[in-house]
């Protein structure tokens, strides 16, 4: 099997299952992609072979999503997920990546990036959270008390068929994008796991709350000022609103934004082939942010970058 081919591995970080899906080893700058919310590494499938091409892609499941496991006693706080990301790189013998979070994996990736700067090259939101407190009503839901027994109930008593029939119903009627009709019906079905459901509501009431996202990553924009930072997002997105990733664009001006006009929730899903070739072109083109301790405490401060000293600045002696 070519090094350059996906492959998917099981690795044990602190006693725990981590499901990872790796292509490209050895074939460039290292890519960490973090899934949302009640999905799984699959989320990625339509892009793993064109940045593999070009790139060393790591796509796990975070702790208590796809095939990792949902221990009980697991930290599934955004600080958690981001030092599980840290501990998986240093198994994997990476060092530096840029991190791509996609919706809730947003947040994890903003965190990972305050928590780990050394380790951060570029950051990438994909219609993330924590940009704003604005959120659909169904994951406002999560937080509420009584929300893991609705949901093992509807695992329990929906028979599979009138899942799936309700899934291809939707997709005849519906007006969200298939992607997203599609994400639903995949966080339905992983419901049906016990520990899958337990893991989902104590991550969701860690970030939501009844009225919305409950951490607001945006307050902290400032620390990625150093960072290549790519938004994308798309402009039918009716799970988080687009205007998140605007208003994280005014914020941050040297950031690159990319609306995708005909996308919902998932334009890596949607439009698969452009989303690859914007993130092929955005690590190809742009240099990783300095790793070093005084770049990191410019950004802490809010610093500015003092310029290197030419020549012609040097004050002669002698």
């Amino acid at each position: 099997m070519s090094d350059r081919a996906e492959v998917g591995v099981d690795i044990e970080l602190h006693g725990q299952r981590v499901s990872v899906r790796e292509a490209g080893r050895g074939a460039g700058p290292a890519v960490l992609l973090v899934h949302g919310l009640a999905a799984s590494s699959r989320t990625w499938e339509p892009v793993l072979d064109a940045l593999g091409d070009r790139m060393h892609v790591i796509a796990p499941d975070l702790l208590g999503h796809g095939a990792s496991e949902a221990p009980r006693s697991g930290d599934y706080s955004l600080g958690g997920f981001a030092t599980d990301l840290r501990d998986l790189l240093a198994a994997l013998g990476v060092d530096r990546v840029t991190i791509v979070g996609h919706s809730f994996g947003g947040g994890v990736a903003m965190q990972f990036a305050h928590q780990f700067p050394e380790l951060t090259e570029r950051v990438v939101l994909v219609s993330s959270g924590g940009l704003g407190h604005d959120l659909t009503l169904a994951l406002r839901a999560a937080s509420l008390p009584g929300s893991e027994l609705v949901l093992r109930s509807a695992a329990s008593l929906t028979p599979t068929w009138l899942r799936r029939g309700a899934h291809r119903l939707a997709h005849r009627v519906g007006r969200a994008p298939r992607s997203d009709i599609d994400g639903v019906h995949t966080a339905l079905e992983s419901f049906a796991d016990r520990g899958t459901r337990a893991a989902f509501v104590r991550t969701a009431r860690g970030a939501l709350e009844p009225s919305g996202q409950r951490l607001d990553g945006a307050q902290r924009l400032h620390l990625l000022a150093e960072v290549p930072v790519l938004l994308v997002g798309g402009a039918r997105d009716r799970v988080i609103p687009l205007a998140h990733t605007l208003a994280a664009h005014e914020r941050l001006p040297a950031s690159r934004l990319e609306v995708f006009d005909d996308a919902g929730h998932f334009p890596h899903v949607e439009r698969p082939q452009r989303f690859a070739a914007l993130l092929r072109e955005f690590v190809g083109g742009t240099a990783p942010a300095p790793g070093d301790r005084e770049s990191i405490r410019r950004r802490i401060l809010g610093l500015p970058r003092v310029p290197a000293r030419g020549p012609a600045d040097r004050t002669a002696t002698g």
